[in-house]
C-alpha cells in the first residue's frame, strides 16, 4: 500500500497549489475534482442557452440529468450579449443567470466555458464584429487593444455570476469555467506574441477569484494553476495527459456528432463508439470529468451559424434539436454512466494498474481504500471478438469494446453491447402551403449604379462594408458599352461565399463557393445594350468565419470584375463603384407585422423569380409536439415566423447523394400564437413556397434488440454477482427488452417480434431459422396499451426453448400513438 500513502500525500499537496483555501471552494488534485472537500467523477453534456428557448431549458436539462450528468456545460456567446460596445443584452434566449438558475434548481452542476472567442461554429466565434473596427487591434494575441475588450467582458460575466451568488464557493453551481479556446491551434501563426497572451489570459482568470478552477481546452501548456483540458472523439487515446501530476484529466469536447455544413452529409456517431471512447478515457487516462458536445444541439436561429454552416445543429446528439431523446445514443451513455458510478468511489481511490491481457487486449483494475476491486476490460482489436482470461475467469470482448466490472468479476455494461431501444423519429405534415390563395410577394428591387448609398473607385471587402448588419451587399457600376458586338463574358472572382450577378436587372448567372473553398469565379455570357449598361452583384454572406488566426483579416466578396469579348476586356475592378448594405426588405423590416405595410404585396405569381419575399398567415398545430418547417421546395434565403427568424435555410445546396443538407427549420412553439402567426421568407432562388408544409415532429416508433451476450440493465445491478446467481434464468438479472414511448402515446401495436435468432437490427430485421412462434402474442401482452414495457429475454418468457443449444436473441419493433 506504499502507492495508496504517496497518492494521499500528493493530494494534499495539489489540493493547496490549486489556489482554493477557503471552505466550499473548488479544488483540485491530480485525480479529480474535489467539490465541498468530496472528490468527484463528473459526467457533463453541453447544451447551449442561445440555440434552445427558454420555455425548452427545464426539459432539456431534467432529460440530462435523467440521462445520468451530473453538470450543464455552456459557452458564453459575447456578440450576443454585447452587440455594441458598452451595451448588454441578457433578454429572452440570451438569459444566462436565468440558464444557470435552471440548471441548479434541478440540483446539477455547470460548467461555464466564458472563452470569450468559443469558435462553436458560431458566426465570428461568438466574437463581436465592432472589434474589427479597434484601431490597432490583433484578436487572441498579445494585443493591449484586444486584451482590454477581452478584459472587461470576461469581467463582466464573473462578476455577473458572483452577484447571483451562482459560483460554487458562494453555493451555486458554477464548478469550473473556461478561458480562450482551443488556442494551441493557431498559436504558432502569433509568433512572439502567442506565449505571453497565454500566460496572460491565464493571470487575467484566476486574478478574477471565483474559487473556482479555470480550464483551457486543447493548451498542454495551460499555465498553474490553469487545468489543461482534451478535445476530439478519442481522447483516450489521444490526450498527453494533464501537464502536472497535480492536474486532473478533463475531456471538455467529447463530439457525439459533428457540425455540419451546406453541401455535406450528417456525421453519424454511434453509441457504442462514444461509449468505448468514455470508458477508455476513464481507465487509461485516469478521466474523472467527461463532457459530451454536444448533448443537445440545438438551433442556430437568425444569422447566428459561421460560414456555410446549417441552422440545425449538432442533431444526432443524445437529445435532438427539438429537445426528443435520440435513441439508443442517450439510453446508451445513460447505461454507462450508471455502470461506471457503481464504482466511482474505488475509481478515485487512486491509479490503476494495468495488466495484459492480449496483444491488443489490457485490463485496468482499480482498488478501493477498504479492499474494493474494478476493472475495466478492454479490447482495442476493432475486428474481433477475443475471449480474456482476468482473475481465473473468461470473458468474451466484443470488437473495440469495454467490458465494466465494478466487483472485478461480473460485467455490469460493455460499451458494444447495447440493451436500451432505439427509436424513430417522424415529421408528420399538420398543415400544407399549397394554395396560391395562401401567398402573396414582394419582388425585392436590384438597385441601379445611381441609386446607391455609397461610392468607391474600388471593390470594397464584404465584410468590413456591412459590418455584419446584413448577409448582403450590393455591388453596382454603370459603364458605356459602343461595341459592336452585344455577346459578353461576364468574369466575377470572389471570396465567398454566394453571388448572384445582373445586368440591367435581369438575372445572369449565380455561383458560391463551398466551407472547404470559400473563394469562386462566376462566368456567364451577357448581352450588353449598346449604350449604358449597369452590372449589379449580389454579394452574400453564409456566416461570418469562426476559426483560424487572424480572424480580423479574412476577406470575403467580389475581388475582380471584368468583360471579356472576342475583341477586347474590359476590367472593371477599378471602375467607380456603388453600394447598399443590406436589401429593402430587410431595412423596413417587413418580416414583422409592424412592417408589413410599408411595402406594396402582390398576389402570388405562380412563376418562380428571385430575390422574391412571400408571406401567409397559418394557425399552430394542436398539440404538444415540437414543430418544423418544410422548406424542401425552396431554394435559398432565410424564414422569419412572428418577427423572429428560424435561420438560414439552403435547400438548392444538394450533398453528393442529391439531398438538402437540411429540409426542416425549427419552429419553437414558443415563437407561435394559437392562431393568426405570420411566415415571412425571403428566397434569392427561385425557390416554389406551394411545396411548404408545417410538420409536427415526433417518436412514433421504438425498438428493442437484446442476446443472450448482452449484460443485464445497469439499474438492476444492486451488487449481485452473477457468479454467485444459483440459476442462469435469474428474471432480475437477464438482459431485457425495454420499450418507452413519448409523453402522451401508448404502445399501440406490435410491428414485429421475435425470440430466436432473428435476422437484422432494429433498421432491417427478419425471422431467422430459430424463432418462438408465439413471440407477437406474448410481446403484445406484456405491452399493448401501455407507456412503456419490459420483456425478459428467456426462454421461460416465452414457454420453452424453441432451438436448444443455440445463442437467442429477442427483437421488439413497436409503434407509439
Amino acid at each position: 500500500m506504499v502507492w495508496w500513502l504517496l497518492w494521499v500525500g500528493l493530494a494534499v499537496v495539489v489540493t493547496t497549489a490549486g489556489g482554493a483555501a477557503s471552505e466550499g471552494n473548488v479544488t483540485y488534485d491530480g485525480r479529480s475534482l474535489i467539490i465541498h472537500g468530496q472528490r468527484k467523477l463528473l459526467f457533463s453534456g453541453s447544451i447551449h442557452y442561445p440555440r434552445s428557448t427558454p420555455d425548452m431549458w427545464p426539459s432539456l436539462i431534467s432529460k440530462a440529468k435523467e440521462g445520468g450528468l451530473d453538470v450543464v456545460q455552456t459557452y458564453v456567446f459575447w456578440n450576443l450579449h454585447e452587440p455594441q460596445p458598452g451595451q448588454y443584452d441578457f433578454s429572452g434566449r440570451r438569459d444566462i443567470v436565468r440558464f444557470i438558475k435552471e440548471i441548479q434548481a434541478q440540483g446539477l452542476y455547470a460548467c461555464l466555458r466564458i472563452g470569450p472567442y468559443i469558435e462553436s461554429e458560431w458566426s465570428y466565434g461568438g466574437l463581436p464584429f465592432w472589434l474589427h473596427d479597434v484601431p490597432g487591434i490583433v484578436f487572441r494575441s498579445d494585443n493591449d487593444p484586444f486584451k482590454l475588450h477581452m478584459q472587461n467582458f470576461t469581467a463582466k460575466i464573473v462578476n455577473m455570476m458572483k452577484s447571483e451568488g451562482l459560483y460554487a464557493s458562494q453555493g451555486g453551481p458554477i464548478i469550473l469555467s473556461q478561458i480562450e479556446n482551443e488556442y494551441q491551434n493557431v498559436e504558432k501563426a502569433f509568433g512572439e506574441k502567442g506565449p505571453p497572451y497565454v500566460q496572460w489570459a491565464a493571470e487575467m482568470a484566476v486574478g478574477l477569484q471565483t474559487g473556482v478552477p479555470w480550464m483551457m481546452c486543447k493548451q498542454d501548456d495551460a499555465p498553474d494553476p490553469v487545468i489543461n483540458s482534451c478535445n476530439g472523439m478519442r481522447c483516450g487515446e489521444t490526450f498527453v495527459g494533464p501537464n502536472s501530476p497535480n492536474k486532473p484529466s478533463i475531456w471538455t469536447e467529447n463530439w457525439t456528432s459533428f457540425y455540419q455544413t451546406y453541401g455535406e452529409n450528417t456525421f453519424l456517431r454511434s453509441a457504442e463508439d462514444i461509449a468505448f471512447h468514455v470508458a477508455l478515457f476513464i481507465a487509461k487516462k485516469n478521466g474523472s470529468f467527461i463532457n459530451y458536445y454536444m448533448y443537445h444541439g440545438g438551433t442556430n436561429f437568425g444569422r447566428t451559424a459561421s460560414a456555410f454552416m446549417i441552422t440545425s445543429y449538432y442533431d444526432q446528439a443524445p437529445l435532438d434539436e427539438y429537445g426528443l431523446i435520440r435513441q439508443p445514443k442517450w439510453g446508451h451513455l445513460k447505461e454507462l454512466h450508471a455502470a461506471v458510478k457503481l464504482c466511482s468511489k474505488t475509481l478515485l481511490s487512486g491509479a490503476p494498474v494495468t495488466l495484459s491481457l492480449g496483444q491488443l487486449q489490457e485490463a485496468y483494475v482499480f482498488h478501493g481504500e477498504s479492499g474494493e476491486c474494478a476493472a475495466f476490460l478492454v479490447n482495442n482489436n476493432s475486428r474481433q471478438n477475443v475471449v480474456v482470461q482476468f482473475q481465473n475467469s473468461s470473458y468474451e470482448l466484443p470488437p473495440e469494446s469495454v467490458s465494466i466490472l465494478p466487483d472485478c468479476k461480473s460485467v455490469a455494461f460493455n460499451t458494444a453491447k447495447v440493451s436500451t431501444q432505439f427509436n424513430t423519429r417522424s415529421m408528420l405534415p399538420a398543415m400544407q402551403f399549397d394554395s396560391a390563395e395562401s401567398w402573396e410577394e414582394f419582388k425585392e428591387a436590384v438597385p441601379k449604379f445611381d441609386e446607391a448609398s455609397l461610392m468607391s473607385n474600388m471593390l470594397l471587402e464584404h465584410m468590413n462594408t456591412t459590418k455584419d448588419a446584413s448577409d448582403y451587399l450590393w455591388y453596382t457600376v454603370r459603364f458605356q458599352h459602343d461595341a459592336a458586338e452585344a455577346q459578353s463574358v461576364l468574369s466575377v472572382g470572389s471570396f465567398g461565399h454566394v453571388l448572384h450577378a445582373f445586368v440591367d436587372e435581369t438575372l445572369v448567372g449565380s455561383s458560391h463557393g463551398t466551407y472547404k473553398n470559400t473563394s469562386f469565379t462566376l462566368k456567364s455570357n451577357v448581352s450588353l445594350s449598346n449604350g449604358v449598361n449597369n452590372i449589379s452583384l449580389l454579394s452574400v454572406m453564409v456566416g461570418l468565419p469562426d476559426s483560424g488566426a487572424f480572424l480580423e483579416r479574412r476577406s470575403a466578396g467580389p475581388n475582380t470584375v471584368s468583360l471579356q469579348q472576342k475583341q477586347e476586356s474590359k476590367d472593371l475592378t477599378n471602375y467607380t463603384w456603388g453600394y447598399q448594405v443590406g436589401l429593402l426588405g430587410e431595412r423596413l423590416k417587413i418580416y414583422k407585422n409592424e412592417g408589413l405595410s410599408k411595402v406594396q404585396w402582390s398576389r402570388f405569381n405562380s412563376s418562380s423569380q428571385p430575390l422574391t419575399w412571400y408571406k401567409a398567415a397559418f394557425d399552430a398545430p394542436g398539440g404538444k409536439d415540437p414543430i418544423a418547417l418544410n422548406l424542401g421546395s425552396m431554394g435559398k434565403g432565410e424564414a422569419w415566423v412572428n418577427g423572429q427568424s428560424i435561420g438560414r435555410y439552403w435547400v438548392s445546396f444538394r450533398t453528393t447523394g442529391g439531398s438538402p443538407s437540411q429540409t426542416w427549420y425549427n419552429v419553437p412553439r414558443s415563437f407561435l400564437r394559437p392562431t393568426g402567426n405570420l411566415l415571412v421568407l425571403f428566397d434569392e432562388e427561385f425557390g416554389n413556397p406551394l411545396g411548404i408544409s408545417i410538420d409536427t415532429i415526433s417518436i412514433t416508433k421504438v425498438c428493442g434488440h437484446v442476446s443472450d451476450s448482452n449484460p443485464p440493465p445497469v439499474t438492476l445491478w444492486k451488487g449481485h454477482k452473477l457468479s454467485e446467481m444459483k440459476h442462469k434464468e435469474h428474471h432480475g438479472r437477464r438482459p431485457k427488452v425495454h420499450l418507452r414511448c413519448p409523453p402522451n402515446r401508448n404502445i399501440t401495436k406490435i410491428l414485429f417480434a421475435s425470440f430466436g435468432n432473428p435476422l437484422g437490427d432494429c433498421g432491417s430485421y427478419a425471422i431467422g431459422s430459430c424463432h418462438s412462434t408465439n413471440s407477437k402474442a406474448i410481446v403484445e401482452k406484456a405491452c399493448l396499451g401501455k407507456k412503456r414495457c419490459s420483456i425478459p429475454q428467456s426462454y421461460r418468457t416465452f414457454g420453452g426453448d424453441p432451438c436448444p443449444g443455440l445463442p437467442k436473441a429477442l427483437l421488439v419493433d413497436a409503434l407509439c400513438e
